[in-house]
């Protein structure tokens, strides 16, 4: 099976049903998926930013973050080296955080999925990953 790594900026549009997702679902959908721990937190930044401009769908909004966040949804978390983080962050203008999904692929071998252009700009022939768009 395909090993994919998700970051928040696609997994937000499936997971809160943005216009995007129908064009994003597919992409993560029958392979294996995988994300850096921080993925939990971005996606709760995600819901409170949501929460804040719809707080008559704070219900919704939270039961979408579990159901994403829910280890049967299929997500594998997992560390990235911090040392390797910083220096494929300064290597390639990435804040740390985008470098960790840039690096995790990387290391799976796995093809990245992500909405973020500044990170699909850094996904280069030569880190063995394929960009998924």
């Amino acid at each position: 099976m395909r090993r994919v790594v998700v970051d928040a900026s696609v997994l937000a549009a499936v997971a809160f049903a943005e216009p995007s997702a129908q064009e994003w679902s597919p992409r993560i959908e029958g392979v294996e998926l995988y994300a850096p721990t921080l993925l939990r937190y971005e996606m709760a930044n995600v819901a409170r930013k949501r929460c804040r401009t719809h707080p008559n769908q704070i219900r919704e909004i939270l039961e979408a973050l579990d159901r994403a966040l829910d280890p049967r949804f299929g997500i594998t978390l997992m560390d990235p080296n911090p040392m390797d983080v910083v220096v494929l962050a300064n290597a390639t203008g990435l804040s740390p955080y985008d470098a960790s999904y840039l690096w995790l692929a990387g290391f799976l071998g796995a093809d990245l999925v992500t909405r973020d252009r500044a990170l699909a700009a850094a996904v280069d022939p030569f880190t063995g990953v394929e960009l998924v768009e």
